[in-house]
């Protein structure tokens, strides 16, 4: 099989390499095919990926190219993980948001906003290459903000474009541990949007755990979201929020962590991943790697007075993992449970069938089935319709290109508090990125 990863000089990319070299089964994936507009950056990771295959017999042949069409035609798979503006973009972003007293952050509120309107258009582009050139082929969608745009593409590719995000593995896998499960044997009640979920339940052997948690203060406090959100909290809500929700939940308070801090994430991944890209080794990347994952939601953790990330935690997500087997599970018909974003048909009752919603999913040869979920709880309802709403102005916005309909998308957004702010948050944006200037 043919996988083409877009985004392949991406900081990201080892890992899914990494995943395949531990694939020997039947079937699996035999070429992966980098695209990147960006040559050096494709040269980087291509170096690297060389040196994690050289001790792996039969490791995936690795090409590059800077070509679209060249590196789609033939593929079966196509992993798409761009980033549209490069890291000084997503700073951009940041940094533009912040000046306004609002939240800066890649893909939630006003930075979401922003990197949605400049993403859309290319992913837009990119579905319908793939539609062109390789029909056949599935598209797993990890570029951000992944929900977005793979409700973006999916209107291009229907059903064949499906969209993954490791938030919800790793808090998947942070429970179970902390309930002696086994992550790979428990079925997780997951519902929500990307990076605005919660997880209701953790079935093991038929039964729930989550409320044995709930329960056990000190087992609460024991992982990351118990620590940023708090045992009381959590449990008025009866379920526990994605680590995201927390800029919602606490969102002064991690705005003020974020004006605080001297430097956005974005900028402190910009400097980080140059140093790397100078001098680009498979040793270099799993030191920058390991201080990338430690200082994962500093500000957030700081806010909540959470401290440092456990040990145990700093495992990375997990989406490579799940890439991984999606890919098997539609290409072997080997059937898997795993939580996707999807197109919602009928499971939110509050969202219309073709809205993208992250759910559990059931997947085969066929593709992904979202799995009926029980209604979402009264507190969860308004925050998931709107910010739908938001995000379905962006794609408006950025298919009519009416600088009206951006306001919009800005201005409805919960964390955007103003009609005048999100008028001067779009003019703002405009100055920073020349893609964004026909909306000033």
């Amino acid at each position: 099989m043919k996988l083409t990863i877009l985004g392949g000089g991406g900081f990201r990319v080892p890992l899914v390499y990494r995943a395949l070299l531990a694939d020997h089964a039947e079937g699996r994936v035999t070429r992966v095919t980098l695209h990147d507009v960006d040559a050096d950056r494709l040269a980087a990771i291509g170096g690297v990926l060389a040196e994690q295959a050289r001790a792996v017999p039969d490791a995936p042949a690795v090409s590059v190219t800077t070509d679209l069409d060249e590196a789609l035609r033939g593929a079966d798979f196509v992993f798409s993980a761009v980033r549209v503006g490069g890291l000084a973009g997503r700073a951009a972003d940041e940094r533009v948001a912040l000046a306004e007293g609002v939240l800066g952050q890649e893909t939630v509120g006003a930075g979401g906003i922003a990197y949605g309107l400049r993403t859309v258009p290319v992913a837009l582009d990119i579905a319908r290459r793939v539609a062109r050139v390789a029909p056949d082929a599935w598209v797993i969608n990890f570029t951000n903000p992944a929900g977005l745009v793979t409700e973006a593409m999916s209107r291009v590719l229907g059903d064949r474009v499906i969209g993954i995000c490791d938030s919800p593995v790793g808090l998947g896998r942070r429970v179970a541990r902390v309930l002696g499960a086994d992550p790979g044997e428990a079925w997780f009640d997951y519902v929500g949007l990307n990076h605005l979920g919660w997880l209701r339940g953790v079935r093991v052997a038929g039964r729930d755990e989550l409320p044995r948690l709930l329960a056990d203060t000190e087992a609460l406090g024991s992982f990351e979201e118990g620590r940023l959100f708090g045992a009381d909290w959590i449990r008025s809500l009866g379920a526990i929020p994605n680590e995201y929700l927390h800029y919602y939940y606490f969102n002064r308070e991690a705005v003020r962590a974020y004006q605080e801090a001297g430097r956005t994430r974005g900028a402190y991944l910009r400097d980080q991943q140059a140093a790397f890209y100078g001098a680009p080794s498979l040793g270099s990347w799993h030191a920058t790697l390991a201080e990338r994952e430690a200082t994962y939601m500093a500000a957030n953790r700081e806010a909540a007075g959470a401290g440092d990330r456990a040990e145990q935690d700093l495992e990375p997500g997990g989406y490579e993992q799940v890439a991984l087997a999606l890919m098997r599970a539609v290409a072997r018909d080997e059937r898997a449970t795993l939580i996707l974003n999807v197109r919602n048909r009928t499971t939110l009752s509050v969202l219309d069938a073709d809205a993208v919603v992250e759910v559990p999913c059931l997947v085969d040869a066929n593709g992904a089935h979202p799995v009926s979920v029980a209604p979402l709880p009264h507190h969860a309802v308004g925050l998931v319709a709107a910010v739908k709403a938001a995000e379905r102005e962006v794609l408006a916005a950025a298919e009519s290109g009416s600088r009206e309909t951006a306001v919009k998308a800005f201005a409805l957004h919960p964390l955007v508090d103003s009609v005048s702010v999100a008028r001067r948050l779009l003019d703002a944006y405009a100055r920073e990125h020349p893609e964004l200037g026909h909306l000033a």
